[in-house]
């Protein structure tokens, strides 16, 4: 099973896809999408949009393991954190790639053993779990990895 794991947002998109083995997990590209600075809000969706379709054009996943939305203080950020996210649900749906959405906690549990892990620990422990010879940067990336990971665990248990 190969899996898509997206951290959403609008100045960096992280992601990370994990191909699941029995008794492993090989990871087969990780990194981040960055719209620049400078474009305006519908292109940087766009371009987001389109860095998540050519990942699953290329790697053709099974599921894609996405941050669920939460609420933020600032509804601005909310909002453009939720399109974010659109962008993603949008290039799945158009492939018809199941979607499962889990909190940041849950994510940074199934890899650290505890939802209020720093992202450092996140980072230690994704390059401990796929072997990595450096902990995956930037966090987004690692984020998404994580995301990936929870993902791989919960589709192990809800197959026993």
């Amino acid at each position: 099973m190969i899996i898509l794991g997206i951290d959403p947002g609008t100045r960096i998109t992280g992601y990370g896809i994990i191909k699941v083995h029995p008794h492993k997990f090989e990871v087969l590209d990780f990194g981040c999408i960055r719209p620049p600075v400078s474009a305006t809000s519908s292109k940087k969706y766009l371009i987001i949009f389109e860095g998540i379709k050519a990942l699953v054009d290329r790697f053709q996943p099974e599921a894609l393991a996405v941050e669920g939305q939460f609420v933020h203080k600032n509804a601005l950020s909310a909002l453009k954190l939720g399109m974010a996210r659109g962008m993603a649900l949008l290039a799945a749906e158009m492939a018809n790639i199941p979607i499962f959405e889990y909190a940041p906690t849950k994510a940074k549990k199934a890899v650290v053993g505890h939802g209020g892990a720093s992202k450092e620990q996140v980072q230690r422990m994704i390059q401990n779990l796929l072997n990595l010879e450096h902990p995956p940067t930037p966090e987004d990336a690692a984020d998404a990895l994580a995301l990936a990971i929870c993902h791989a665990n919960a589709h192990k248990f809800s197959m026993i």
